[in-house]
Order: C-alpha cells, then structure tokens, then sequence
C-alpha cells in the first residue's frame, strides 16, 4: 500500500535535509568580499532539520507512521489473501460474484482509510512544523533587529554568501532554548472543509 512509502518519506524527509547538508561536496575554498551591511541570509530549512524541535517532530512522525503501518498491515494481509483465494478457486470459488464484490467493497475501504491516515500525517506534520515556525519567527525578528538586517535572504536561494551575514546558527541556539522539544503530539484529524 501507499502508506508505507508515504511513511518512509514523512519520516525521512527531515533527516534527508540534514544527510544532503552533511554529505553535500565541499564547497571550493572562495575567499569572500566584506560583509555587506544590512543584508542577512537564513535557512530555515536547516534550522528546522538541526533543531531540537525539528529532531522531535522527526521522532514523532516516525511514530505515527508505525502506528499507521500497524493499522493498516492486518487490511493488507487480509485484501491480498483473498485476493489469492479468488484467483485460485476461479469461477467455482465465487459463482455468483458476491465474494469479488465484497472483496472489492474492502478494498475499497481500505484504500480509504489509507487515504485518511496520509491526509491525517500530512495534517499533523503541517500543524507541528507551524508550531516551530511560530516559536522561530519572533527570534528571526529579534536576531534581525539586533544584526541590522535590510533584507532577508533565504539561504537557498544564495549561491555563495559571506558566512558573516549568516544568521542561522543565532536563531537555531535561541530555538532550541526557547523551545526545546514538541510537546508529545498525537495524529491530529483532517478539519473539514466548508461548503461552498
């Protein structure tokens, strides 16, 4: 099913973030020009990826997909052996058509329910990365004010930039002080939608 790869990538697409920063080509030696004043450079995605928060929104989002997993395996086994047992029987084994009908009816059911659990993981992973997010924004304004910043710039967005105007590692030592760990979070239910 789905799931098991929508799971091997929620739970692993903070730690390919930080597996591409750790095992990226080393940049060529560049000597910089001076610091420009007033402009910064942040990466927010490495601030997400590295920080304590960001580690522990890692951790728990590989514990729902597990739990998911779980949830769903006994559907899966279940579907696929019928699935052989109608494949085998053939036409004597479901005369009618009833027990392929129900079959399909599961299946269907399953791949529902599969559908709700991603919407479900993808639901939470938005709510608790908004969570760092809301945590991080006062301390970007704060490390912007103090830094002088004019502009900023999102690092992936820059090439090459004098690691002066860097300000990343500033607002990833406050984060993980100010917000050191999520709170324990649960799989969190899809809102629905208004009407229109």
């Amino acid at each position: 099913m789905k799931l098991l790869a929508l799971g091997a990538f929620a739970a692993t697409a903070l730690i390919a973030g930080a597996a591409s920063a750790q095992n990226a080509p080393a940049q060529p030696t560049v000597n910089h020009g001076p610091a420009l004043t007033g402009v910064c450079i942040y990466a927010p995605q490495r601030v997400l990826v590295q920080s304590t928060a960001g580690q522990s929104l890692q951790t728990g989002l590989q514990r729902l997909a597990e739990e998911v997993r779980g949830e769903l395996q006994p559907y899966a086994a279940n579907i696929q052996s019928e699935a052989q047992q109608l494949q085998q029987g053939g036409q004597a084994a479901d005369p009618d058509g009833s027990r392929r009908r129900a079959w399909q009816q599961r299946l269907e059911e399953a791949q529902q329910l599969e559908q709700t659990r991603e919407a479900e993981l993808r639901y939470t992973e938005a709510m608790q990365t908004q969570q760092i997010g809301n945590a991080a924004g006062p301390i970007i304004a704060a490390v912007y004010q103090e830094r002088n910043c004019s502009i900023l710039l999102d690092r992936s967005s820059v090439f090459l930039g004098n690691p002066a105007m860097d300000i990343t590692d500033v607002i990833l030592q406050r984060l993980n002080q100010a917000l050191p760990t999520l709170p324990a979070f649960n799989r969190m239910p899809v809102p629905a939608q208004p009407q229109q």
